[in-house]
């Protein structure tokens, strides 16, 4: 199919981020399965009766349809798939996961396996039962880097095992400076992170 005409239906998907565009309207950056990271602009969602409104929330399971061929493409339709609700201190992991899917993910490069290892640390993240998000950070970073071409060779370490944190921050760091040159804007969350996992 041309990219003129290109429509994509029930695309697997999350919100990463939103900010506002014009007077009613939110251009949305999604995470897919398949289409990888995505920008859609979502007409009218800023309105009080707006269908959108309270679908577009961060770290929820969506089914996300848009058109157009442009950077930014239009939000269709967007449909909940579940609630997953995260505490404090999981949704700042969350928001530092969403920023890394940004930083180091091109646009429309599908990572199915970034996307699985997503979805699964929010699942962990939102397990009440779990007291740190360390362990479900680790996974997630190690898989990021593994699935970018910047892994490490060997078997996966114990991600439970607050050892090998400082590796993989610095895999990261490193990995980010190349691409950005520029600090996190989350760095301060990672030093909040550590500060909480300390006994």
């Amino acid at each position: 199919m041309s990219r003129r005409g290109q429509r994509v239906q029930d695309a697997r998907g999350y919100v990463l981020h939103a900010s506002a565009w014009r007077e009613t309207s939110l251009i949305v950056q999604g995470f897919t399965r398949e289409h990888g990271c995505v920008a859609l602009v979502a007409k009218g969602a800023k309105r009080p009766y707006s269908v959108l409104r309270p679908i577009l929330a961060t770290f929820q399971p969506l089914s996300l349809s848009w058109s157009g061929a442009a950077e930014v493409r239009t939000l269709v339709r967007a449909e909940s798939c579940g609630v997953r609700l995260l505490d404090g201190r999981a949704m700042m992991s969350g928001w530092y996961m969403n920023e890394l899917i940004l930083r180091l993910l091109a646009r429309e490069d599908p990572h199915p396996g970034v996307f699985d290892a997503y979805e699964a640390a929010l699942d962990e993240l939102s397990d009440p039962r779990r007291r740190s998000p360390a362990g479900a950070l680790r996974r997630f970073e190690w898989l990021l880097l593994d699935e970018t071409g910047y892994g490490q060779e060997g078997a996966p370490p114990d991600f439970e095992d607050g050892s090998s944190e400082p590796v993989l921050r610095q895999r990261l760091r490193e990995r980010l400076d190349a691409l950005l040159d520029t600090p996190l804007r989350t760095r301060k969350v990672l030093l909040d992170l550590q500060r909480y996992q300390r006994p």
